[in-house]
């Protein structure tokens, strides 16, 4: 599927914020060395990384088809993308 410029950053957001999500769970729970999860704990922190694996993949899949299709540079439509989706400054 074809993707705008404009899909593609708004993909690099969601990915961005899930990954942000994962971590503040990681940061609520604590370490998990320092005292173990609860098994509610565990499959919610897992699914919350699964979550934002799987959207970091498909940005990545879509911003390099949108290159190939543009005839651009992957690492520069990448810059291009996390630079509109607030990632870089």
């Amino acid at each position: 599927m074809a993707h705008t410029f404009e899909e593609l950053v708004e993909m690099q957001r969601l990915a961005d914020a899930a990954h942000a999500r994962a971590h503040q769970l990681r940061d609520q729970y604590g370490p998990p060395t320092a005292h173990p999860w609860s098994e509610q704990q565990t499959q919610t922190y897992e699914t919350a990384w699964r979550a934002a694996r799987a959207l970091d993949r498909d940005a990545h899949s879509a911003i390099t088809a949108y290159a190939r299709e543009h005839g651009e540079a992957r690492q520069d439509t990448e810059t291009r993308v996390k630079k509109s989706a607030g990632r870089l400054e």
